[in-house]
C-alpha cells in the first residue's frame, strides 16, 4: 500500500470509528512518572499552537495528548489567545526554563520566534514544528501535514472545477506572516499561471485566523470585486467564517468557496449548498505524529537527518526527508457524499 492509500485508509477508519470532540485541552495532563525525560523518567512534551480556542489546534493537540499518554509522558498545552509571533515567544522561553524535553510548535512567523527556539534548543529542549514551520535552523524536525505542492494543487483543482476553470478568484488567508499559508499561496499562484490561464487571482486578504475578521474580509472581498466567482481559504477559521457570510448572502450558490476546513465546521454549509467541497488532512493524526517524532528525538532514536526512521504508534513507520521534514500524507477531499462519515 502506498503512502497516500495508507494514510487515507487510516483517516477513514478514524473518522468512522470515533467522534472527536473539539474542545481545548487547556492546562496540563500527565501520566505516571516524573517531569524529567532523563534516564527512565517520563518525557515532557509541551504543545504550542498558533493560538488557543482554534478548533483545528484543539483537534491536533488532542492527538498529541493521546500520543504522549500512550508513551507515558507528560503533556501540556500552552499558547496565546491571538495568533501572533510575539505572543508565542514567552511560552517558548518558559518551556526552556522549565527544562521541557520537547516543544511542539506551530509557528506564527518563520523568523520572529527563531531566537527563542534557538535558546530553548541550547538548553536541551528538542523542537518540533508542525503545521506551520520556522526556518530550518531553528528546529530539529518539521512535521508537515502533506506536501506543500499537493495542498496547493488540490485547492486550485477544486476551485477550478467549481467555477468552470474561468473567472476571478480571491484568497482569504490567515496571518500575513504564516509560513504554511504563504508557501501554499505562492504555489497556488504558480499552479494557476501554469495550468489555469483563464482564472485570475484578483486579491489576497488576511483574516488573522480570527472568525469576525475573516467574516468581515469576506464581505469586503465581495464588495470590492463584484465579478468574483470563487474564494480559496487555506485556513480552517477563514473558510468557516467565509461560509457563514456566504450562506446568508445573495452570493450563496453564485460564489464558490473551497480551501481547508474541518468536517464539523463545514458540514452544514456543504449540506445547504454554500460549499461544494473542501480539503484537509487529519489534524488529530498530525498532532499524534508530532508527539511521537518529539519522543524519538528525545530518546535519540533519530536526530532529524534525512533517512532517519521511527515508528509513530498506530500510524506506523515514517522516514525523515530532506530538510528534516516528515510528511503525514496527502490531502483528503470532503463533499456531500462523504462528510457525514467524519466527526471532527
Amino acid at each position: 500500500m502506498n503512502l497516500h492509500s495508507k494514510r487515507a485508509s487510516a483517516f477513514v477508519a478514524l473518522g468512522l470509528s470515533a467522534a472527536l470532540v473539539l474542545s481545548a485541552c487547556g492546562g496540563s495532563d500527565s501520566s505516571e512518572g516524573s517531569s524529567s525525560g532523563g534516564g527512565g523518567d517520563a518525557t515532557t512534551v509541551t504543545f504550542l499552537p498558533k493560538n488557543l480556542g482554534n478548533p483545528y489546534f484543539d483537534t491536533s493537540d488532542k492527538g498529541g495528548k493521546a500520543a504522549v499518554t500512550e508513551f507515558k509522558g507528560k503533556f501540556e498545552e500552552v499558547g496565546p489567545q491571538e495568533a501572533s509571533p510575539d505572543a508565542q515567544v514567552q511560552y517558548i522561553n518558559t518551556a526552556a526554563q522549565q527544562g521541557v524535553n520537547a516543544l511542539v510548535v506551530s509557528a506564527n512567523d518563520p523568523k520572529a520566534i527563531g531566537d527563542a527556539l534557538t535558546q530553548a534548543r541550547d538548553a536541551g529542549t528538542k523542537v518540533v514544528t508542525f503545521d506551520s514551520d520556522t526556518e530550518p535552523q531553528y528546529r530539529d524536525l518539521f512535521v508537515q501535514p502533506a506536501s506543500a505542492e499537493g495542498i496547493a494543487k488540490k485547492q486550485v483543482d477544486l476551485i477550478a472545477e467549481q467555477i468552470g476553470d474561468s473567472g476571478e478568484i480571491a484568497i482569504l488567508s490567515a496571518t500575513a506572516n504564516a509560513t504554511n499559508q504563504n508557501t501554499w499561496i505562492e504555489m497556488m499562484e504558480k499552479e494557476l499561471k501554469a495550468s489555469h490561464p483563464d482564472i485570475k487571482l484578483v486579491d489576497t486578504v488576511y483574516g488573522d485566523d480570527d472568525d469576525q475578521t475573516s467574516f468581515d474580509k469576506t464581505a469586503a472581498l465581495l464588495q470590492s470585486h463584484p465579478d468574483l466567482k470563487g474564494i480559496i481559504s487555506p485556513t480552517t477559521v477563514g473558510i468557516a467564517a467565509a461560509a457563514r457570510y456566504l450562506s446568508d448572502s445573495d452570493k450563496k450558490g453564485k460564489v464558490a468557496l473551497t480551501g481547508l476546513g474541518t468536517p464539523n465546521q463545514m458540514r452544514k454549509y456543504v449540506k445547504d449548498g454554500t460549499v461544494t467541497s473542501f480539503a484537509l488532512w487529519n489534524p488529530e493524526d498530525l498532532g499524534y505524529l508530532a508527539a511521537y517524532a518529539a519522543k524519538a528525538l528525545v530518546d535519540g532514536d533519530i536526530t532529524g537527518k534525512e533517512g532517519d526512521k521511527f515508528t509513530a504508534g498506530k500510524l506506523k513507520d515514517f522516514t525523515v526527508g530532506a530538510d528534516s521534514v516528515v510528511v503525514l500524507g496527502e490531502p483528503f477531499v470532503f463533499d456531500k457524499k462523504n462528510i457525514d462519515q467524519f466527526k471532527f
